[in-house]
Formats: structure tokens, C-alpha cells, sequence
């Protein structure tokens, strides 16, 4: 029985409106910072009300922003951490997936070793394994190219966990009767295993998406030629100034563009993402 403590249930909603309100007060300020020109905010104090200078900064910030600092169009930059973003997801679950699948319903010699030496790759994300990892790229010509931004970030232990840990909950009934049916292992797995995996696919291409959306370190290493920059690296540069000020004004105005995808992937996919961290039964 759920006992009802108003005062508990006011203290609760009161930290997580504090939660709240120190997550979003930083977006706060970008978002009215892009609406300044750059005298006011280098000039004066931060101001916490809208300008006038919204059009213009965003439209400054699409056209010729970036090409003032030395950096490919915004919008070129953009493209490339979308397709970044959207290779590592997809090439996160697919990968993972399969393995999972071949894990939990194969049976081969050291199998479960197989699966914990991939676990424990978790302890080593791509920033401690960073330079044996690159001098295997350079040293297969992936600098500067699609796979090289790419292939190295592909693989998850994480998704690789969760998709065995959904497996292993699926009735083994389920592959008896796909048996009996004359069903092989792929169409087992395309026509069961693949529809009932549909909410932990969602809950993990909105995590995965971030991710590849958000990387700077690796794509800052492996990418001299502009025409691969991604965002990250594009905003990272315009706060770079060697002479003069800094446009804060375009630079919180390329920053606020650059929150929107991740933010809409949530907002259409938040469904299947709480439903695909905390269902148990499929």
C-alpha cells in the first residue's frame, strides 16, 4: 500500500524541479544569447531577456559563419555528423544484434568466453585505447575518410549486453515451434527475434544517435580535411580567434542548431525509449 505524505511528495517534486531548472538554465541562456548582437554580450553583462537579432544571427550562423572562420558551411558540417551519427547507430546495432544472437543461440567452444571478453571491453572506451586505434587507421589509409570517422566507433559492448540479456528472456518455445515450422536460424531470427527487439532497437538508436552526434575527440584526430568536420569540430573552431572577438552571439546560435536533432530523435522516440528500458515482458 502506497502510503500519501504530501510533504514527501512536495519535497520530491521540489528536487526535481531543481533538477530541472540546472539543466535547462544553461540552454536558457544559449538560446537568448543567439538572439543578441555581439556588442551587448561582450560589452555588458549576460542578458537573461531576448533581443532582436534572432533572424539575423541564425541566418549569419547557415550562410557565413562558418566560412569566416575558416570552416566549410554550416550546413555541410551538419550533414557530416548526421551521417556520422546515423553510421554508428546503425552499425552499433547491427553488429551487436547479430552477436547477441549468435551467442545466446549457437552453440560453439567458448562461447561464454567469447561473450565476456566483449563485456569487458566496456572498461576500455575508444579515449584509453585512442592511439594503438589510431595507428591501426593510419596504417590502413582510413584518415580523412567515412571509415576511418566510422568503423573504429562501431562496435558496443553495451548494445551487445542488452540484446543477450532480451534473448535470454525470449521462451525457448519460441525456437522449438520455429523448428517444427521448418524455420532456419536467419528466419527465426528476422521474423521473431527482430519484431520482438523492436523497443530495445528504439531505446538504443536514440543513445546510440547521441553519441555519434556528440563525438569531437576522435573525429578531431583522424580528420584534417574540412570537407569531413563535423559540428563539433566546426563550433570547437569558432571559438577560436587568433585576432579579434569572438561572435558569441553565432557561436550560441550554432550551438542551439546543433541541440536540435538529438532533441527531436527524443521527443519522437521517447515511447520506444521508456518502453525499451523498462519492459520486461516483450
Amino acid at each position: 500500500m502506497v502510503e500519501n505524505r504530501p510533504f514527501l511528495t512536495f519535497l520530491t517534486h521540489a528536487f526535481l524541479l531543481c533538477g530541472f531548472l540546472v539543466v535547462a538554465f544553461p540552454v536558457y541562456v544559449a538560446i537568448i544569447a543567439s538572439t543578441h548582437d555581439t556588442a551587448t554580450l561582450v560589452g555588458s553583462s549576460m542578458p537573461l531577456l531576448p533581443g532582436s537579432h534572432f533572424i539575423e544571427n541564425y541566418r549569419h550562423i547557415l550562410t557565413g559563419a562558418s566560412a569566416a572562420n575558416g570552416l566549410p558551411n554550416y550546413s555541410s558540417m551538419a550533414i557530416n555528423s548526421l551521417i556520422m551519427a546515423l553510421v554508428i547507430t546503425v552499425g552499433k546495432i547491427a553488429i551487436s544484434i547479430l552477436s547477441a544472437f549468435a551467442i545466446v543461440y549457437f552453440r560453439f567452444p567458448f562461447r561464454q568466453l567469447a561473450f565476456w571478453i566483449i563485456f569487458v571491453t566496456l572498461m576500455l572506451p575508444v579515449e584509453v585505447r585512442i592511439m594503438p586505434t589510431y595507428k591501426i587507421v593510419a596504417d590502413l589509409g582510413m584518415l580523412n575518410s567515412w571509415a576511418g570517422l566510422t568503423i573504429p566507433l562501431i562496435a558496443s559492448a553495451t548494445a551487445t549486453f542488452l540484446f543477450r540479456q532480451f534473448f535470454m528472456t525470449v521462451p525457448d518455445e519460441m525456437l522449438e515451434a520455429a523448428r517444427v515450422d521448418g524455420a532456419g536460424p536467419m528466419k527465426f531470427f528476422r521474423d521473431i527475434l527482430l519484431p520482438l527487439s523492436r523497443t530495445n532497437i528504439g531505446a538504443l538508436c536514440v543513445i546510440l544517435f547521441i553519441y555519434g552526434w556528440v563525438q569531437y575527440l576522435w573525429p578531431m584526430l583522424v580528420t584534417t580535411d574540412p570537407g569531413y568536420y563535423t559540428l563539433m569540430m566546426g563550433m570547437k573552431r569558432m571559438v577560436t580567434v587568433q585576432d579579434g572577438v569572438i561572435e558569441w552571439n553565432i557561436v550560441m546560435a550554432g550551438a542551439v542548431l546543433a541541440m536540435l536533432p538529438p532533441i527531436l530523435i527524443v521527443i519522437f522516440m521517447q515511447r520506444l525509449f521508456i518502453r525499451g528500458l523498462t519492459e520486461t515482458e516483450k
